[in-house]
């Protein structure tokens, strides 16, 4: 009789990978990603231990890590590993850890994933409710369960947790929405891409002192357009 694999071993070969999605391959990634200004060693610490290759299509696997973004369904990408390492890095500010965390457009998790092995709390809304089942599962097989979900509007954040240390948002409003601004703490920083869908986008970060927000830019991106309403 062949021995049986039992269920924690099937899950840790699924998690580790084989060939072009194994973990020395996660590892070369997160080594090209140390030679850019995504340098931040918390980052790429987390990076190096969330598994990509969950996060993407099986027919993408062998591309899951390439320094690029991917198809996800439903007109959206999963972000190039690039993008979310610098991204988060701009939302730590050199902290290890933050507390509470808006994500606005959860898509596949992935970048979810990350801030959840970074916060102590992520309130990640996503406008299509087809996108959000599947994220919630990934997380629940990483065993991440720091993380509430909701089917929102992201130009609405979701009020009802603020104020929150750090918002995220991966896809580009023409330009900021008020209401997000209005839901950071103080000392709270608002990373996302602002512009037009079909223009020049540029990342941008906000920064609370009190009543007073800061701006600074850093550098263009090409994001999916941030849209207003739902889908279940």
């Amino acid at each position: 009789m062949m021995p049986t694999v039992d269920s924690a071993t099937k899950r840790r070969r699924r998690l580790d990978g084989i060939g072009m999605t194994s973990r020395r391959t996660r590892e070369r990634l997160i080594a090209r990603l140390r030679e850019k200004d995504a340098a931040d060693e918390t980052v790429l610490a987390v990076m190096a231990e969330v598994p990509r290759h969950l996060f993407v299509d099986e027919a993408l696997a062998s591309h899951a890590y390439d320094d690029t973004a991917l198809p996800a369904g439903h007109d959206q990408t999963i972000s190039q590993p690039f993008v979310v390492a610098l991204m988060t890095q701009l939302l730590l500010n050199g902290r290890r850890r933050l507390g509470r965390v808006l994500e606005v457009g959860t898509g596949t998790g992935y970048q979810t994933a990350i801030l959840a092995h970074c916060c102590d709390k992520v309130f990640s809304v996503e406008r299509i409710g087809a996108l959000l089942r599947p994220a919630q599962e990934r997380l629940s097989e990483l065993r991440l369960r720091n993380v509430r979900f909701a089917n929102r509007d992201g130009f609405d954040g979701w009020p009802a947790h603020a104020p929150y240390d750090g918002i995220l948002v991966t896809a580009a409003p023409p330009a900021v929405p008020p209401g997000l601004t209005a839901q950071l703490a103080d000392g709270g920083r608002l990373v996302l891409p602002v512009g037009p869908a079909d223009g020049v986008q540029r990342l941008c970060v906000h920064t609370r002192t009190g009543g007073r927000i800061g701006k600074e830019w850093r550098g263009d991106v090409a994001f999916v357009p941030l849209r207003k309403g739902i889908t279940r």
